[in-house]
């Protein structure tokens, strides 16, 4: 009881700090969003920076997806409570969906990690909900339906802090998600989850040549790579190995690598390095593929705004841990490496994974995949965090949640005017100035 007393205390403290209120402020800019974007240019590789702008350019909604720097700049110039929890940085209605657990049975849950790291609670809260809106407006959904389903989010949200802050912190951690699997929403994605094995990968993926097998070479997609590239990867998998635990070597232990590829990927990554592993069965070859995926982590995008004093230095690890604070489950092979000086995330690539299209979130699907992601954001949250803290600071239902839907109504508005300058901006060789300024960096 003290402990619980004591958070209360703190929560309703806090609100002298930043009132509730001001959750929906939205500071005016100290800087240009494109110059931002040039900006983060400079990490990426020169010649897929045309790629990835261009599946920037296709809606509002997909350049959000491929400018999470922009949102932690203008997050990063806020007041922000100091209630911490390990974000997931890049919470978007996309980055929720089905994969495995290592028992085999397909999950719900948040699938993205890269900009992961520990941080307000609200910026999550702010980019998902702002998300929701973004998404029903490409759906085709009323502006009244976006608002809607902008609303049941945040209020299930801080309803589920409430919740959890009531719960012993062991239910909290193994909190799952139960939901009907005919709601449309939910049904389209599954049944993509369920078709996406290895096999299936393999037969897409993959071809036979001569006594082994390779990537098929697809354009802006999949690339083979240069043999001394792949023997770079090759060496970089013992130190892999050592970040798995025993029982996960000895699965790895089982496999052969049969062939290196480079696999462009998202949006917001693309541009990164990231390389696919084709492995095979010792005992059954290709009646027992494993793909692995080894993706290029850099810095998370609110590291410059938020000082993480628990992040380590590897930024492969930082995902990792990061992943298996928010999710009940993680994936059997997760691991992390480094080449050539750069840190990398190691996971397994297309294991029953996929996600729900915004273009499919439309009237009541819009409002209920809303409902989903908000217990699935607040469960890792309160995982993470102290939610009798966070509890204590949203207080009676109203007024937290009325200045969050405001910021997300508001924010929403920003990134299209943002994506019009930036659609404005290609046609005036904004494209070549990117690649300009990242083979400078």
């Amino acid at each position: 009881m003290p402990a619980q007393k004591d958070a209360k205390q703190r929560g309703e403290a806090e609100r002298a700090h930043l009132g509730r209120s001001s959750l929906a402020d939205k500071p005016k800019r100290k800087f240009d969003p494109l110059d931002v974007l040039q900006e983060a240019s400079k990490k990426h590789i020169a010649r897929l920076l045309p790629v990835k702008l261009n599946l920037m350019s296709a809606s509002p909604f997909a350049f959000f997806r491929g400018s999470v720097e922009i949102m932690a700049a203008d997050l990063g110039e806020s007041p922000h409570t100091r209630i911490e929890v390990q974000m997931c940085g890049d919470a978007h209605v996309k980055n929720f969906g089905f994969f495995a657990t290592p028992g085999s049975e397909i999950v719900l849950d948040i699938n993205d990690f890269d900009e992961t790291q520990r941080g307000p609670w609200e910026w999550d809260v702010k980019r998902l909900a702002a998300s929701i809106i973004l998404a029903g407006r490409v759906a085709g959904d009323s502006e009244a339906c976006c608002k809607d389903a902008v609303r049941s989010f945040v209020s299930d949200y801080c309803e589920w802090i409430r919740r959890f802050a009531a719960l012993p912190a062991i239910e909290v951690a193994r909190h799952r998600i139960v939901r009907d699997l005919r709601d449309p929403a939910i049904r389209s994605a599954l049944r993509k989850a369920e078709r996406s094995t290895p096999i299936a990968t393999l037969n897409k993926l993959v071809r036979k040549k001569g006594p082994g097998y390779s990537f098929i070479y697809k354009r802006d997609s999949i690339w083979d790579v240069k043999a001394v590239d792949e023997r770079t990867v090759l060496r970089a998998l013992e130190d892999y190995r050592a970040t798995l635990a025993p029982d996960r070597q000895f699965l790895f232990d089982h496999y052969t690598i049969a062939d290196v590829g480079f696999k462009v990927v998202g949006t917001g990554s693309v541009g990164t390095r990231d390389y696919v592993l084709l492995l095979l069965g010792r005992d059954s070859g290709d009646k027992d593929p494993l793909f692995l995926q080894v993706k290029e982590e850099q810095p998370s995008a609110y590291a410059a705004y938020y000082k993480d004093r628990t992040a380590p230095r590897h930024q492969g690890e930082r995902v990792v841990l990061g992943q298996r604070a928010l999710q009940v489950f993680s994936d059997l092979l997760l691991g992390w490496c480094s080449i050539d000086g750069r840190d990398y995330l190691v996971r397994q690539l297309s294991d029953h994974k996929s996600a729900v299209e915004p273009e499919e979130l439309k009237g009541d699907r819009l409002i209920e995949y809303g409902r989903v992601c908000a217990e699935l954001l607040a469960k890792g949250h309160a995982r993470s965090g102290v939610p009798a803290f966070q509890a204590a600071y949203l207080g009676r239902r109203g007024k937290a949640e009325k200045a969050l839907c405001q910021y997300a109504q508001g924010y929403a508005d920003q990134v299209e005017s943002d994506y019009d300058a930036f659609r404005k901006a290609l046609r005036h060789n904004f494209t070549r100035e990117a690649m300009k300024v990242a083979r400078q960096g």
